[in-house]
């Protein structure tokens, strides 16, 4: 009995010591897997200027919410589209008559949500290619949440505020990120393997996007995208209609400040 006990301790023991390494072992893939990442340069010129050259007297154009999205072309077992309903869903903020952040991008099926933390009414809508909406008039201190179950680009406005706009980007991979100030990007726990790159800038030409799609190879040794030059639209607006396909109307008063 006493042998019989010992031994099934020392299974016991041997198996804890196999659940133990078989753990060291997946955290540490994991770890390695979390430092695959692909990076990218990106520079916007403005037009009349080459390939991203700065002015002797101005900084240049700010180089963010550049959009970088990778699609596998092999078969990754990748799961696209995701759940509609994330634990913390991505928002897009009303606040100070502005959407927090401007540009958001997300896997397609992904639930955003629309708070409004101003003082006043807000109408989000979108008319534009992506995923059409009209959220309708809702409150401070209130929320409404949108399905982006189509890819592609979705321009938002404020029926109420010209002044609002906002994009969201719907796209068929887990693999994307935006660039930042200095228009470098990172993407994250990218497997090797082959991808279409796609990019998207609100500022450039349809055209010019369609020309930097590109099949890229991504392995060990190369994980870089390399430069990525943009060139705004020569008289680029934001500039664009109410949900009715007509001109915002101004305040009655010139001196009324619309909330």
């Amino acid at each position: 009995m006493h042998f019989d006990v010992g031994h099934k301790m020392s299974k016991f023991f041997k198996t804890l010591g196999s659940l133990m390494l078989l753990a060291a072992y997946l955290g540490g893939s994991q770890i390695r897997a979390q430092q695959k990442i692909v990076s990218a340069k990106v520079t916007v010129a403005r037009s009349g200027t080459k390939d991203g050259a700065k002015s002797s007297t101005s900084k240049g154009p700010d180089a963010s919410n550049v959009a970088i999205w990778l699609v596998p072309l092999d078969h990754l077992g990748v799961a696209v589209p995701v759940s509609g309903r994330l634990p913390n869903p991505p928002q897009l903020l009303q606040r100070n008559k502005t959407f927090e952040p401007h540009v958001l991008i997300v896997p397609l099926g992904t639930m955003v949500e629309f708070p409004n933390q101003d003082p006043f009414f807000h109408n989000i809508f979108s008319l534009y290619d992506g995923r059409r909406f009209d959220l309708g008039l809702y409150e401070s201190g209130t929320k409404r949440s949108v399905k982006f179950d189509r890819p592609g680009v979705s321009f938002l406005f404020c029926n109420i505020h010209a002044e609002m706009s906002a994009v969201v980007l719907a796209v068929d991979t887990p693999y994307f990120a935006l660039s930042d100030g200095n228009g470098n990007v990172t993407i994250r726990n990218v497997p090797d393997g082959r991808y279409q790159m796609h990019v998207w800038y609100e500022r450039s030409a349809p055209e010019q996007l369609q020309e930097l799609t590109r099949v890229v190879i991504i392995s060990d040794s190369s994980r870089n995208l390399g430069p990525i030059h943009l060139v705004e639209m020569p008289n680029f607006t934001l500039a664009h209609k109410n949900k009715y396909g007509l001109d915002y109307v101004p305040p009655p008063n010139p001196d009324y400040n619309r909330p």
